[in-house]
């Protein structure tokens, strides 16, 4: 779906205020309330908008530590593949898993509370995955960059 510089406009107040009201947000893209609505419902039904949430803090539900992990399975075949996605989605500690080009076959990103529990999630979860023949795990010292909004140019039109 193309987005022209009403739709942009619209997505940046999203990426700042997911809970803006609807008639604050047709207000601020020079929109009537009822158009603004149906934008909305549009960029919504393209998938353009996934969601709304809540960004939570890992630091204050106690969980200060984040691992990164690379995996390696023991092949690429789609059953391999499959049988692990699977898997790790029933994983409640990570937060977020990419299937990679390289060296590793997957990265993850782990919540923890210190590193005993990430041992725990190691022994209990991530051991236990089907086809993981390697776990390399490294873990943050600070947190530099955490977006949730991407930059959205005009050009995009």
């Amino acid at each position: 779906m193309p987005l022209d510089r009403i739709d942009i406009a619209i997505l940046e107040t999203l990426q700042k205020d997911g809970r803006i009201p609807n008639a604050a947000l047709a207000e601020k893209v020079g929109l009537s309330q009822s158009a603004c609505s149906r934008r909305l419902d549009n960029l919504e039904k393209s998938g353009t908008i996934r969601g709304y949430h809540a960004r939570l803090s890992n630091a204050a539900l106690g969980h200060q530590m984040t691992a990164i992990v690379h995996i390696s399975l023991s092949g690429q075949f789609e059953k391999t593949l499959s049988d692990f996605e699977a898997a790790i989605k029933r994983c409640p500690n990570v937060l977020s898993c990419h299937l990679m080009s390289g060296e590793y076959d997957y990265i993850l990103r782990i919540a923890a509370k210190d590193l005993v529990d990430y041992e725990r999630i190691h022994k209990e979860w991530l051991s236990a995955m089907p086809h993981v023949t390697k776990i390399n795990s490294s873990f943050a010292l600070r947190e530099i960059v955490d977006r949730t909004a991407m930059g959205l140019k005009p050009e995009m039109a």
